[in-house]
This record gives C-alpha cells, sequence and structure tokens, in this order.
C-alpha cells in the first residue's frame, strides 16, 4: 500500500476533563500520534457545560500549533433531538442547548459541529425531517463560522439520517445549506444497508450522486460488529469487523477527502497483561492506518 499523503488528518476522540480540560485533550491526541482530535465540549449523556472561560482553550492551541495541528471538531451530545415533533420542550431545549453549543465551538475554534440529526419519536420520518430542518434554520441563521455536519445513523429505532436521501430532503428544507456538511460514520453506513465492506467506492459514488461528496466534512472510521442492514450500530475496532480493514483504509486514503478529518470511535480493548483493564485502541490503529501495515 502507498505511503500516506501529508495531507493525511486522523485521530480520534478525546477526552476533555480535568484541570487541563482542552489541554488535555491535545497532550490525549499527541500520544496516540493523531494530527486531529474529536471532543464532546461535557458529557455526551447530558447538557451540563463548564464555562468557555474554564476550558483551558489558549494553551491548547499553544500546543497545537507547535505540532502543527490545525483542526478539531466537536460532536453534540446524544440527547438533543431536533427531529421530536411530539414533544415542543423536548425540541425547543434541544435547539437552545445547540445554539450555545455553537458558541462554544466558535470561541474554542472548531467550525465543525457534528450533530446526530434526530429521531422522530413515532411522529413520521416525513415529520422528523420537517422538525429537524426548522430548528436547523432556527440555529443555522445566526451568523457564524461553525457548520453543523449531520451524522449518518444506522437507523435505530425511528432514528432519521440512516439513508442518504433522508439526509437530502433535509437539505432541501434547510434555508442556509452551505452552512450544512455530513459526517460520514463508516459503521453506522454499513448498519445502515450499504455495502462497504465489498465495494466502498459504489457507496461513495451513490452518497456523491444523492448529495455531493463535497458536503462530506468528517469521516467516522469504525468496524462494526454486525451484519450489513442490521441497523443496530455497535462500533467494532478496525480490522475485528464485519467491514474489514482493506475498506476502511481505502476510505482513509481516497484521493477525493484528503484534507478531511477521519477520527476514530473504536471500543476500548482488554489489556493482554491485566484483563481486567482496558486500553485505547487509537495509537496502534493510527500506525495502521496511516501504513497500511495491520497484525
Amino acid at each position: 500500500m502507498q505511503k500516506e499523503p501529508a495531507s493525511l488528518l486522523i485521530g480520534s476522540h478525546v477526552s476533555m476533563s480535568g484541570r487541563k480540560m482542552m489541554l488535555g485533550s491535545v497532550e490525549e491526541a499527541l500520544s496516540y500520534g493523531a494530527n486531529t482530535f474529536m471532543l464532546y465540549t461535557g458529557a455526551p449523556q447530558n447538557t451540563r457545560r463548564k464555562p468557555v472561560a474554564d476550558l483551558n482553550i489558549e494553551a491548547a492551541w499553544q500546543l497545537m500549533r507547535q505540532n502543527h495541528m490545525e483542526q478539531f471538531v466537536i460532536h453534540a451530545p446524544y440527547i438533543v433531538n431536533l427531529g421530536n415533533a411530539e414533544n415542543p420542550d423536548i425540541y425547543r431545549q434541544s435547539v437552545a442547548f445547540l445554539a450555545q453549543e455553537m458558541e462554544r465551538a466558535e470561541k474554542m475554534g472548531s467550525r465543525i459541529l457534528i450533530l446526530h440529526p434526530g429521531a422522530h419519536v413515532g411522529a413520521g420520518v416525513r415529520a422528523g425531517i420537517d422538525q429537524i430542518a426548522a430548528g436547523l434554520n432556527e440555529l443555522l441563521a445566526v451568523p457564524s463560522d461553525v457548520c453543523i455536519a449531520l451524522e449518518t445513523m444506522a437507523g435505530k429505532g425511528s432514528e432519521i439520517g440512516s439513508r442518504f436521501e433522508e439526509l437530502a430532503a433535509i437539505y432541501e428544507k434547510v434555508t442556509c445549506p452551505q452552512r450544512l456538511r455530513v459526517c460520514f460514520d463508516t459503521c453506522h453506513v454499513h448498519d445502515a444497508g450499504y455495502d462497504l465492506a465489498r465495494d466502498p467506492d459504489r457507496v461513495l459514488e451513490e452518497f456523491d450522486r444523492i448529495l455531493g461528496k463535497e458536503q462530506i466534512a468528517v469521516f467516522h472510521i469504525n468496524d462494526s460488529k454486525n451484519a450489513r442492514g442490521a441497523r443496530k450500530d455497535r462500533h467494532a475496532d478496525i480490522g475485528e469487523g464485519q467491514i474489514g480493514f482493506s475498506p476502511l483504509y481505502r476510505i482513509v486514503h481516497h484521493p477525493d477527502f484528503s484534507g478531511i478529518p477521519k477520527i476514530l470511535e473504536t471500543p476500548w480493548y482488554p489489556d493482554p497483561q491485566d484483563p481486567s483493564r482496558t486500553l485505547a485502541p487509537y495509537q496502534r490503529e493510527i500506525a495502521w492506518l496511516r501504513t497500511g501495515i495491520a497484525p
């Protein structure tokens, strides 16, 4: 396999906690050999957030510049749901929180906020798409350099976004589509039924036909524990799932996506010396995906 191009951006999800906050996030990313990363501004299961002044942003960016790290991405928490047409309170809370999250992203220096599109919770796909578009129109009407990247979903329950056509339908209803992008999650796309394992190029061509490849702002690079089309969303370590190493390597090094961040969200694995402990897979997986050499 070919040597990685200089423009390859690859990293992983990292934590942000303790006194170091974002500085600790950068240090963790560098320890994996990454040159980009993804973080949540707080716990992904809730909307409690520290003040921006406490995030240690200046020190983090100083270390990033010293290591020629120029960008990172932020992921919104799972619990916000712009697609909820059944509960107005949850919908309004989601819009309000995401407005704050976009402000945090801009102050932290990220230009991409990844968002699960939402779930229609029984109201139907069309109602969910309408609700998501309404929320996005409200959020994107506020001037900002931050784009929202809608994540491709696996299709659990009433999730919207497991089909490329559903994301395209959201785009059609958004009044500021220039600030809308896509986060292409390989596990989710596989679990939604697209055949990444056998023909990743064909899947990417289908995406290009429906939405346009230029809309992809970030990739989540994950293998899947599930058979294609299972709609379950269970990530596997690289090369240990149903997609396999070669298709994921092909996506990471695809010439049409040079310079687009590739982010690993793979599960921690048991320490061979102490099975009661788990280890982060990211350093070895980043090395495998850089070189094309995996065990």
